[in-house]
């Protein structure tokens, strides 16, 4: 079955870099659009980047443009996002997905992605 397991969050000061990892199984991940997701206590969970598929469209949240990158590595089935100059309006959980690169829009929205991982958690402060 389909699995996404998030890893590589922790604490980190401001101005600092972070990169986070998705390890998915149970699919082919060159078929799938992917994306990043963060949900900040107390907030709804927004998206944060969004890849349609190996060399589509890419998305990012306008917070994080200039700052965060999404990447993937078909043959090691892996996602990242590689934080830079992280701020502490940053901080959340961070949590993975994917769909079927054919039934993607592109909108980067939760309602497009049926597969989540558990999240990872974010905690950027002095």
């Amino acid at each position: 079955q389909v699995q996404l397991v998030e890893s590589g969050g922790g604490l980190v000061q401001p101005g600092g870099s972070l990169r986070l990892s998705c390890a998915t199984s149970g699919f082919t991940l060159d078929e799938y659009a992917i994306g990043w997701f963060r949900q900040a206590p107390e907030s709804m969970r927004e998206g944060v980047s969004c890849s349609s598929g190996s060399g589509g469209r890419t998305i990012y949240s306008d917070s994080v443009k200039g700052r965060f990158t999404i990447s993937r590595d078909n043959a090691k089935n892996s996602v990242y996002l590689q934080m830079n100059n992280v701020k502490p309006e940053d901080t959340g959980v961070y949590y993975c997905a994917a769909e079927v690169a054919q039934t993607y829009l592109g909108t980067c929205e939760i309602r497009e992605f049926a597969y989540w991982g558990q999240g990872t958690q974010v905690t950027v402060s002095s």
